[in-house]
């Protein structure tokens, strides 16, 4: 039986507190805050329609949704393996190692619910998650982003735990393999012009001795880490995104990134 303490829960659309963003860190102050001051095992961040989740441990760290993944991937995994499992591009590439360790199929796909969601659909994944916190749970539910229900599923996996729900989250998050990593990194562009920049950008880079994905703008990965351009489907951005093993690999692949792109956007470096 959990104690639930609400925060923000009155409907209000001027949004008097902060934006209904939870992938927005500086949207997760007040919620980090409150976690902290009662001593909560944990916080929940919904989005303002509740469809997404993003989540607080009970040490005032965020829990990002490829984190999440890799919880719900890890516990289908273990009674069904073989299953696929979805991702979008912005997801961390610990996430495709341990489902690949773990038997699964990993899939990753564009950005976008409605990618991840069809994505889901056509391969018979049990679940898929997108980076921004929409999760869509196809095992036991129906295959759509639901917050409330993937919260859920997340207390059943620690009230399953042997440790008090606090402690089994931090150790979840403990076990995993490290890594590095950027926030979502927008550079505005203008709405008419992002996607043929981006076209530009794919059609000229020289990143070498990568693996290049353009499934959804560029992803450039090496052994050691990560980065990712690509147009924002809602704003008038272009994003970007970088993970790696430790600080100096993530530097070095931002320092890549910011030699291909200064041709293209000005005082690139200042958003790296």
């Amino acid at each position: 039986e959990y104690e639930v303490i609400p925060l923000f829960c009155q409907p209000d659309g001027n949004f008097p507190n902060h934006d209904p963003n939870p992938s927005d860190e500086n949207n997760l102050q007040a919620l980090q805050a409150a976690v902290l001051s009662n001593k909560a095992d944990l916080g929940l961040a919904f989005d303002g329609d509740g469809d997404r989740l993003v989540v607080i441990s009970g040490n005032g760290k965020i829990v990002w949704p490829d984190q999440l993944m890799m919880i719900f991937a890890r516990d289908i995994l273990k009674t069904k393996p073989n299953t696929e499992i979805v991702f979008d591009v912005k997801s961390s590439f610990r996430l495709q190692e341990l489902v690949t360790e773990l038997s699964g199929n990993p899939i990753m796909c564009k950005t976008g619910h409605s990618h991840v969601r069809s994505t889901v659909h056509q391969t018979g994944a049990l679940i898929g998650g997108e980076f921004s916190g929409h999760i869509f749970f196809n095992d036991r539910w129906h295959g759509f982003d639901d917050g409330l229900y993937a919260s859920v599923r997340l207390l059943e996996i620690l009230a399953n735990s042997d440790l008090a729900p606090k402690q089994a989250l931090e150790k979840m998050i403990a076990e995993f393999k490290p890594s590095t990593y950027t926030p979502e990194i927008l550079i505005p562009v203008a709405e008419s012009e992002k996607f043929a920049l981006m076209e530009k950008i794919t059609s000229n880079f020289d990143f070498k001795d990568a693996i290049i994905n353009t499934i959804d703008g560029l992803r450039v990965e090496y052994p050691y880490g990560w980065g990712l351009i690509r147009a924002s489907n809602t704003s008038a951005n272009l994003t970007m995104r970088f993970e790696a093993d430790n600080q100096v690999q993530l530097a070095h692949i931002k320092k890549l990134f910011g030699d291909e792109l200064a041709p293209f956007i000005n005082q690139v470096d200042q958003y790296l």
